[in-house]
């Protein structure tokens, strides 16, 4: 038995699609931390486990407490502005089906940004652990950026990437740009910053991503990508400066 957990809030705009999906699996547990807009009612329309808990502790934490509402022996997780597509589907079903050692499997995400699939700038294959046997790993319990543990069990490899509608607007780039600097000022809240740091490290999250991960062949997206990187990193490093002070 496939379980699907999918932790949402305000997901109105892709929620449907990455429902579509996931129609197949024989589970779909929503825990939704709030939305105030149409998500759950869309949800409805494909499962009636869906639960509600706004206490939110950060994705990691969140996700784990998905994971306990799930029954299946085998669990997908997926973020709400994300889908399987049919080849990947068929993929997870013969994994689970003929997995002996294997107890967890990554897959290549392939991601968009204000309308272009991104294919370079360290941000593809970019893989990601999003299936797994339900005892055999646990979500860390980070703010942000949160990963799957696995506790036991060998970790295998699929090759059809999952789809990732991650930015449609520049207005949420720079949304997610702040909340996540906050989220990561927060996470480590006692490592030394200064202003000095910020630039530093802001500029060399531009090079990275822009030269050295070959951002440029990503077209103009991929220079506006470099630059979003840099500023997430160089607020990060300034509010983790002010937290100090």
């Amino acid at each position: 038995m496939l379980s699907v957990i999918i932790i949402t809030k305000n997901a109105a705009a892709h929620i449907e699609a990455c429902l579509n999906s996931v129609a197949w699996a024989d589970e779909i547990i929503i825990l939704d931390s709030g939305s105030t807009d149409s998500t759950l009612s869309l949800c409805r329309a494909f499962t009636d486990k869906i639960f509600i808990n706004d206490d939110w502790l950060g994705f990691g934490k969140q996700k784990n407490r998905a994971l306990a509402k799930a029954s299946g022996e085998w669990i997908l997780s997926i973020d709400a502005d994300e889908s399987v597509p049919p080849a990947l589907q068929q993929q997870i079903k013969d994994a689970i089906a003929n997995a002996t050692t294997e107890t967890a499997f990554r897959m290549p995400r392939r991601s968009r940004y204000c309308g272009r699939w991104i294919k370079h700038s360290g941000w593809y294959p970019d893989y990601v652990i999003r299936l797994f046997r339900r005892d055999a790993a646990r979500f860390s319990d980070d703010i942000v950026h949160e990963k799957v543990e696995i506790l036991e069990g060998k970790l295998a490899t699929l090759n059809t990437p999952l789809l990732h509608y991650s930015f449609d607007s520049l207005e949420e780039v720079l949304d997610k740009v702040n909340r996540y600097s906050s989220a990561n000022a927060l996470k480590n809240p006692t490592k030394k910053s200064s202003l000095k740091k910020a630039i530093f490290h802001g500029l060399w999250a531009f090079i990275r991503t822009y030269f050295l991960r070959l951002g440029f062949l990503d077209g103009r997206e991929g220079f506006m990508l470099a630059v979003s990187n840099a500023e997430g990193t160089y607020y990060r490093y300034l509010k983790l400066m002010y937290l100090q002070q």
